[in-house]
């Protein structure tokens, strides 16, 4: 039940439903709006949303997909940009909401948005991707443990994904410092790096790391990854559904790991159940280390997830939002659209 930033042409995306960033004429426009409305074939389209028009600011209606490879188009009008004194942010969330709760009725499993407004409406990219993420994310973490939706917001251009920049510069300083760290290090007394020690990584995030007594790291040292991540779970007293949403995946895989004291995870899998899990830098680390990984001080991804523990900042959606704009792969799901 994965929310992921992709970067790709939202006409090819073959989800259950692709969103539209409408006018509320519902009308052919400019934009990705008339990319859709290119692809899917212009006049039958047109044609449904004048019987359906006018949509409202905020809302969303449902239309055929024809030419597009997804079962529905849902069009949502998302608002005008007009300084943010006259309720846009509202509306802006009323109409990924509105989309949401369209697809849902209509037994979607997967929806692709664009980010609604950030073109020629003018709302400021680092606030339209705050607000498209959130709404996404607490939709995702409010439906059932029956009922699923994979949602992506598909941006062509990667320019649209705008961090604060208070955020964006610190975590570049943090990199920055961190990788400098680290081949200094490597050229003073670095030979090897072992993959089931704790870490490796420089001075400078080697701080944050709160140890737990010799007592606590042996009584559990046979522990496989999947008991651990089950044990973690029932102390802080997490539902298998509460673990596997806050860490981005589906019912599915975490089903496997609860079946299974063996399951190896990937890595990217691992970091994100220890995010789920909201897991200190230490036991982190641990958790890690079941399945024979670690965070290296030389990889970039890993340094940004480090970032975000050290702050004990948990919420793997903005996590995403900054690996993805430092051009790194997100956690979680990781299936190709």
């Amino acid at each position: 039940m994965p929310f992921q930033i992709v970067h790709n042409d939202i006409t090819k995306m073959n989800t259950d439903a692709i969103v539209n960033a409408a006018n509320s004429r519902l009308q052919q426009g400019g934009g990705v709006c008339g990319a859709i409305f290119a692809a899917a074939g212009a006049e039958a389209l047109q044609e449904e949303c004048r019987r359906k028009a006018p949509c409202p600011t905020g809302s969303a209606v449902l239309t055929g997909a024809y030419g597009l490879p997804a079962k529905y188009i849902i069009h949502a009008v998302g608002p005008v940009w007009h300084g943010g004194g006259c309720g846009e942010e509202t509306l802006l969330r009323s109409a990924y909401r509105s989309a949401l709760e369209l697809a849902a009725a209509h037994g979607c499993r997967s929806i692709s948005f664009p980010l609604i407004s950030a073109g020629i409406y003018g709302y400021p990219k680092e606030q339209a991707l705050e607000a498209a993420v959130s709404t996404c994310s607490q939709f995702l973490l409010q439906l059932d443990e029956i009922q699923e939706m994979d949602i992506y917001l598909t941006v062509f251009d990667r320019g649209a994904v705008a961090l604060s920049e208070k955020l964006f510069q610190n975590i570049r300083h943090y990199i920055d410092t961190c990788l400098d760290a680290d081949s200094e290090m490597r050229k003073r007394r670095m030979e090897q790096e072992c993959l089931t020690c704790y870490d490796l990584a420089p001075k400078c995030a080697a701080s944050a790391v709160q140890e737990r007594s010799l007592e606590d790291l042996v009584s559990n040292l046979g522990e496989t990854f999947s008991e651990m991540v089950l044990r973690l779970a029932s102390e802080k007293g997490f539902t298998d559904a509460e673990v596997y949403k806050k860490a981005n995946l589906d019912r599915k895989l975490f089903s496997k790991i609860r079946s299974n004291a063996g399951y190896h995870p990937k890595k990217d899998t691992a970091l994100a159940l220890a995010i789920g899990l909201q897991l200190s830098l230490d036991e982190t680390l641990d958790l890690l280390a079941r399945a024979g990984y670690t965070l290296s001080s030389s990889s970039r991804s890993d340094v940004i997830v480090r970032y975000f523990l050290e702050q004990d900042q948990h919420d793997i959606f903005v996590i995403n939002e900054a690996l993805f704009c430092f051009g790194e792969s997100v956690l979680g799901s990781t299936a190709c659209i």
